[in-house]
């Protein structure tokens, strides 16, 4: 088992012995327990949240890679169904001798972002949960290259949800379109890339206010928004934890590798041009 793999599990059953016994589940909500997916669920109308949001990428095709963005956000159900959240990230990277990508050592504020979602059928009263989400943000640093960029872009989300079984064993399915625009300061050419995928995620309660699983992300990455020439591909596979810390706080805490990959016109198992080796994520917020 490598080290990541075990200080990850080490962090899991930590964080298990360290969870409440009072802590009480009735049912799922699915808006938060996923970690790089979404459920359909969008919160009760009146709620409101505070959420930090921290994502780790490491690992490209030769060098040291490691980029951390931590992101504030602000969430609010104004109505039914409807779920508003804005957010500002801070980027932190460490780039040096990858292939392709100039040195950098630097932590800056990236940028902003907007995100909607709205649940168009209610898992309790149909066969699945089925939630659109669009976010769009606006970015001052590259969040791959950490260069200096005026970048500007767009994520579409369709999130389905079902109990495959009550109160025990939750299963979602993401389908995303994302797109950018972006021109780095000083330069005049406007790049555009897309990407589009899928993702499928499972968790099981082991124990009330404690759940256990995997998510899986096929992700192609395209030239262009219109998805028109293939850059590469990759699969992400890893565990997922959720943890209801009290009645009013919880983590989610995940962990994906790319189990497989190919840049396009390559015969390479991995794709560490236009992907990372490895991804985690660590989510906290709290109702107020």
């Amino acid at each position: 088992m490598s080290t990541r793999a075990k200080t990850f599990q080490m962090t899991v059953v930590s964080l298990v012995a360290l969870l409440p016994g009072c802590a009480d589940a009735e049912g799922f909500d699915t808006e938060h327990i996923f970690a790089f997916m979404i459920g359909a669920d969008v919160g009760t109308v009146g709620e409101r949240e505070f959420q930090t949001e921290t994502t780790g990428r490491f690992g490209r095709s030769g060098g040291t890679y490691r980029a951390i963005g931590h992101e504030f956000e602000l969430e609010f159900v104004p109505v039914r169904n409807f779920r508003v959240e804005v957010g500002s990230t801070f980027a932190s990277h460490l780039i040096s001798g990858v292939p392709g990508l100039d040195d950098q050592r630097r932590l800056s504020w990236q940028g902003a972002s907007i995100d909607f979602r709205y649940r168009f059928l209610n898992r309790e009263t149909a066969p699945f949960g089925l939630t659109f989400a669009t976010e769009v943000h606006g970015h001052r640093v590259d969040e791959t290259t950490a260069e200096a960029v005026r970048s500007l872009g767009t994520e579409f989300r369709l999130a389905f949800d079902r109990e495959l079984v009550p109160d025990r064993i939750i299963a979602a399915f993401n389908l995303l379109y994302e797109s950018e625009w972006t021109r780095v300061v000083g330069g005049g050419v406007m790049e555009r890339d897309s990407t589009a995928g899928a993702a499928l995620g499972m968790l099981a309660q082991v124990r009330p206010g404690f759940l256990l699983g995997g998510e899986a992300r096929y992700l192609r990455k395209y030239e262009g928004i219109g998805l028109e020439e293939l850059a590469g591909q990759a699969l992400f596979v890893g565990p997922t934890a959720f943890f209801q810390l009290s009645k009013g706080s919880r983590l989610t805490a995940s962990w994906s590798i790319q189990a497989w990959g190919r840049p396009a016109g390559s015969i390479a198992s991995l794709d560490l041009v236009n992907f990372d080796r490895h991804q985690a994520r660590l989510v906290f917020g709290v109702n107020f």
